[in-house]
């Protein structure tokens, strides 16, 4: 089975429950994961192009949307809230999903907002930028030179204290090492790759690779084609499993998990802020969330021993959420 550290479902929901659709997972999306062996992913609230002029009206509007969903879908969804929360859904057949924030530019420097989206929204995830630079830090398209604010390092202890999963994808070189010398439980990178194999700013160095192991944490792979590689006969499944032979060299199978950050079901208006692709950018043989066991395939043809696929897959991350989310 598999766990998706990375998915933008709820921008997908929250767009068409506008349309005045329903049951999007269950119409759109359940078949895929069934498809995909995926058992469970951390959904995130993302604040997506072109509505990020608004942050607070746009996390208002996907909490709206979410909860709804959640409610008209709870008999194929388990939110998870805590690490014992993990499982109980595959036993029903229901997807464990654990709510997450993909950038905190909607809370404004209010630390205390993140307690509403603990409580009421039953967060149990964060990063602090998407690519923007915010109130509490800097994304890879900010100011190379500007880290985390003090209301950042505030964030990140909040979240600590929350026991929430800290998650530093997105974040320019600065950010990542201001947060990694104020964290002090276990972070992740939920859709990054290896700075080595493809030199994009959203890739991540062997140095800070290595620190996120040294956390304790894990470091998911990232599907999209920008990040796999930049020769485009490499964009594929091989391209992307050749990230995970790089960094299990590097920081052992121990500290590596899979965030495929799927795209086929954005909006063209949305992908076109950071793709030129806006048919779908991810790698081939991994474009949809039923692609997604064609990593385990392509893991046993080079010869990975069954216990250290599923770690990849899903063990690796249920160690950090067992944990962080105690």
């Amino acid at each position: 089975m598999i766990f998706d550290c990375h998915s933008d479902t709820f921008t997908d929901i929250t767009l068409k429950r506008h349309k005045n659709e329903r049951n999007i997972f269950k119409n759109y999306h359940l078949n895929n994961f069934k498809e995909g062996n995926v058992c469970g992913s951390i959904f995130v609230i993302w604040i997506d192009p072109p509505y990020d002029n608004n942050p607070s009206f746009r996390a208002n509007q996907i909490v709206s949307a979410l909860k709804d969903e959640l409610e008209e879908n709870n008999d194929v969804i388990n939110v998870v809230k805590s690490f014992d929360d993990i499982g109980k859904g595959f036993v029903k057949s229901k997807v464990d999903i654990v709510i997450g924030m993909e950038g905190l530019s909607h809370i404004g420097n209010d630390i205390d907002r993140i307690n509403y989206f603990y409580d009421e929204v039953h967060a149990r995830h964060a990063s602090l930028t998407w690519n923007e630079e915010n109130i509490l830090a800097t994304g890879v398209l900010g100011d190379e030179n500007r880290g985390l604010t003090s209301a950042g390092k505030s964030a990140v202890k909040r979240l600590e204290e929350l026991h929430m999963i800290v998650d530093i994808s997105h974040l320019n070189e600065k950010s990542f090492w201001d947060l990694m010398n104020t964290a002090s439980r276990p972070v992740i990178a939920s859709h990054s790759n290896a700075k080595s194999l493809c030199n994009v700013k959203r890739n991540l160095s062997d140095e800070q690779l290595k620190a996120i192991a040294s956390s304790g944490g894990v470091v998911g792979l990232n599907g999209f084609s920008g990040f796999v590689s930049s020769n485009k006969e490499k964009q594929n499944l091989q391209g992307f499993v050749d990230h995970i032979d790089y960094m299990a060299d590097l920081i052992g199978v121990d500290h590596i998990c899979l965030g495929f950050d799927y795209c086929d079901y954005i909006d063209c208006d949305t992908l076109s802020s950071f793709s030129s692709d806006v048919t779908n950018p991810n790698v081939k043989n991994l474009q949809s969330a039923s692609h997604s066991n064609n990593v385990t395939k392509e893991l046993r043809k080079r010869g990975y021993r069954e216990n250290d696929i599923d770690k990849i897959t899903h063990r690796n991350i249920f160690r950090v959420m067992e944990d962080v989310l105690r």
